[in-house]
């Protein structure tokens, strides 16, 4: 890419200065759009704070610190694509969740991107992370796409991103998600040497922000993945989250 049209460096989640810029709509929890200021960079991102959360019955209070747990398991593995996200005890609201705002096509989704051939290892990515991570509330809308550019090589088809991944790590069985499609597909050699290191060596960044039992969940889980390794199906309609977008 020409040095003239290289996007600018984003400025820090940790470190930048955060300016409200409206609340984003359809969020059941106080979800935020906020700028990111950083020594004259600018950027957006979404902001989740905990006095914002509406109470659940099946998970305790600070769901902003699974959302970071997610993104920490994500680049522990390597996949699949979660924004940057990091807990803010500065922001506007008090402490929460921050994370990179991606600029992705709105229009698209799981259901929309799903009988896309090019698209199917991003999926299986997010299904194998959503099975070990236990996510209970993987709606179509979650799947962000961000198309290819230009300047991007041809046969990377576009990048899909998963976002709202706090429904995470419980100790209890609670996988929910609108990726049944791919029940039956075996877990490709290369993810469960991923997921082998992961569990040989789980990231503290991660493993801090959740209780001992839910560690030992995950590690259990991982475990199971990597002796049966194939994805399951769904067997009743309380698999699926509501709504499903």
């Amino acid at each position: 890419m020409p040095a003239d049209q290289r996007q600018p460096p984003a400025p820090s989640l940790t470190t930048g200065r955060l300016r409200i810029e409206g609340r984003l709509p359809r969020s059941s929890n106080f979800t935020f759009l906020v700028a990111v200021e950083d020594e004259g960079a600018t950027g957006l991102a979404v902001y989740k704070p905990e006095q914002g959360e509406q109470e659940l019955w099946d998970f305790p209070p600070g769901l902003h610190r699974r959302e970071v747990a997610a993104a920490e398991l994500a680049s522990a593995l390597g996949w699949p694509r979660v924004p940057e996200t990091i807990e803010r005890t500065d922001a506007p609201y008090g402490p929460g969740s921050l994370q990179r705002f991606i600029e992705a096509d709105f229009a698209e989704h799981y259901f929309t991107l799903a009988d896309r051939p090019e698209l199917r290892d991003q999926f299986l990515r997010i299904a194998v992370f959503d099975l070990v991570a236990n996510n209970a509330d993987r709606k179509s809308g979650h799947c962000l796409y961000v198309p290819p550019v230009a300047s991007a090589r041809e046969d990377e088809g576009g990048a899909i991103w998963v976002i709202d991944n706090a429904l995470c790590f419980h100790a209890e069985p609670k996988l929910r998600t609108v990726i049944w499609e791919l029940g039956g597909t075996r877990v490709p050699d290369d993810l469960l040497v991923d997921l082998a290191r992961v569990r040989d060596a789980p990231p503290r960044a991660m493993t801090s922000r959740l209780d001992e039992g839910e560690v030992e969940a995950l590690l259990a889980r991982i475990e199971v993945v990597l002796h049966d390794p194939v994805l399951p199906t769904a067997t009743s309609p309380r698999q699926y989250p509501w709504p499903l977008v």
